[in-house]
């Protein structure tokens, strides 16, 4: 039994979106029915976000001879007036989903806002998402992260991104496909153009795709053990491609985890340490997934700091802006990269004088590093008088004899 257990730990579950024509939130939501997912379990998690109630239409269809399944959200109360980025991140934050569905949920979210406040030209507490603010969307993305965990992926890849073509109709007028919303979603990640002559890739199948796979590309080497087709609302043109989304779900040995990151960074050479003290604060307590200063010696021999931040791509921006916003610096480089890590979870200890959490790193199911919050370890040091060093190391050690 042990041995099984060890086995079944260096096991990774991994979904691959294969957008061939398109993705949409809805044609998300459908392929993981396909695929499997219990249309109970999943209906009874979204009603932690308390919006009233919403149903399902669940049924099976075609699309160019391939059987699929198509999903429609109706919701069982009137939707109220459109709603803004502060009110939906309210009802996701106020609802009983786990916190990591609520920290990609809101993710999702903002880089929705961000995207339109971009294309519009306003700030992104003044978007209202018109056709992007129903009902629908909270549940196609809520419904999204939360479909995922209950099939159980640990990992989540994704097809280049078929786009489409022609023209669409918006709230603000007619556009080309893509929308710009959507355009602007998928920046900097790997779109091809398609001759489907109408818009096969919604803004929010877009920030969907963007905000949970890690990796964008071919389907990566696994055994799969089940497909979900996700039929789209448009029939799609007669001898044309399917208007399908298409899932593999599929089972490798677990190694370290990869994904998709960005690394920012601008030379400063007119500013004091607190300044850039202040700036790398900003960036942490915004998201950024490391913020560090480097010195540097600029043209005519000026000393100067390099400021750098590493950030998931739905953040850019957000980064970005904070450069400009507290530093002194006229330009930001951006440069795309991959990223490998350990499959990280977090462990409590009882020292003596008190609970610390400590960081587990683990590669193919086995700990290969461990670290203390500095936190925990500095407040038990400064309220029991010990030295911070006493408290990290013995919180190594119970969690050593914890592990054992």
């Amino acid at each position: 039994m042990h041995r099984s257990n060890e086995i079944m730990k260096r096991i990774k579950r991994t979904a691959y979106f294969d957008c061939f024509c398109g993705v949409s939130g809805d044609m998300v939501l459908a392929a993981m029915l396909d695929a499997g997912l219990d249309k109970g379990r999943l209906l009874k998690s979204l009603s932690a976000l308390k919006i009233g109630g919403v149903q399902l239409k669940v049924r099976k269809t075609t699309r160019g001879d391939i059987k699929g399944t198509r999903v429609d959200v109706v919701p069982r109360k009137t939707a109220p007036r459109a709603r803004n980025l502060a009110d939906l991140k309210r009802i996701i934050e106020k609802s009983t989903i786990g916190d990591d569905a609520k920290r990609k949920s809101v993710a999702a979210l903002k880089a929705l806002a961000r995207a339109e406040a971009k294309v519009h030209g306003i700030a992104v507490k003044k978007v209202h998402f018109h056709e992007l603010g129903a009902v629908d969307t909270i549940v196609d993305i809520v419904g999204a992260v939360l479909g995922l965990e209950l099939l159980g992926v640990d990992d989540v890849r994704c097809s280049p991104v078929s786009l489409g073509s022609g023209t669409v109709r918006c709230a603000h007028g007619v556009f080309p496909v893509p929308a710009p919303a959507t355009a602007e979603l998928l920046k900097g990640l790997p779109v091809r153009q398609t001759g489907e002559d109408r818009e096969i890739t919604t803004p929010t199948g877009a920030v969907l795709m963007r905000t949970l796979c890690s990796r964008f590309g071919p389907m990566p080497a696994m055994a799969v053990s089940h497909i979900g087709y996700g039929a789209g609302a448009n029939p799609g043109n007669k001898g044309g491609r399917p208007n399908m989304l298409r899932l593999f779900i599929g089972e490798h040995p677990a190694g370290a985890e990869t994904d998709e990151v960005f690394i920012l960074s601008a030379n400063i050479d007119d500013a004091t340490p607190e300044v850039c003290g202040h700036a790398l604060e900003r960036f942490l307590a915004e998201g950024a997934l490391d913020a560090w200063a480097a010195p540097v010696v600029m043209k005519k021999g000026r000393p100067a700091w390099t400021l750098s931040v590493m950030c998931t791509p739905e953040v850019v921006e957000q980064m970005e802006d904070i450069f400009f916003r507290e530093t002194s610096t006229f330009g930001v480089r951006r440069q795309p990269a991959g990223r490998t890590k350990l499959e990280r979870k977090t462990a409590k200890v009882k020292t003596r004088w008190g609970t610390v959490r400590v960081k587990i790193g683990l590669l193919d199911g086995k700990v290969v590093s461990a670290s203390p919050e500095y936190d925990d370890c500095r407040t038990l040091a400064a309220g029991h008088g010990v030295a911070l060093r006493r408290v990290y190391e013995e919180s190594l050690l119970c969690n050593s004899r914890k592990n054992k």
